[in-house]
């Protein structure tokens, strides 16, 4: 049984930093990603990580967030600059086994219980 525990979650002054992890255990999948959910929003993807090491990214956070992984440390990470209010959500780190850095919900069969960000200006 896969099992994801995010960390990381906080508040924050907008212009801030944050960094969120995720312990994984289980056996590992292929994929791996960051989702959020806003207040009043649907949950979207933010950012992914696949087995090579290739990524995707939301347009929302490019050039502000990045994804990496530690294989060795079965952990996912999201460090997240120059925060800024919308960024405020619950935010979800997710396991799946698509062959790329996905950011569709579907795709991904396995999740964490979330840890909330709250940016403040």
């Amino acid at each position: 049984q896969v099992q994801l525990v995010e960390s990381g979650g906080g508040s924050v002054q907008a212009g801030g930093s944050r960094r969120l992890s995720c312990a994984t255990s289980g056996y590992t999948l292929l994929t791996l990603g960051w989702f959020r959910q806003g207040p009043g929003k649907e949950r979207e993807g933010v950012a992914s990580i696949d087995s090579d090491g290739s990524t995707s990214y939301a347009d929302s956070v490019k050039g502000r967030f990045t994804i990496s992984r530690d294989n060795a440390k079965n952990t996912l990470y999201l460090q997240m600059n120059s925060l800024k209010p919308e960024d405020t959500a619950v935010y979800y780190c997710a396991a799946g086994s698509s062959w790329y850095p996905s950011l569709v919900a579907l795709e991904y069969n396995y999740w964490g219980q979330g840890t909330q960000v709250t940016v403040s200006s």
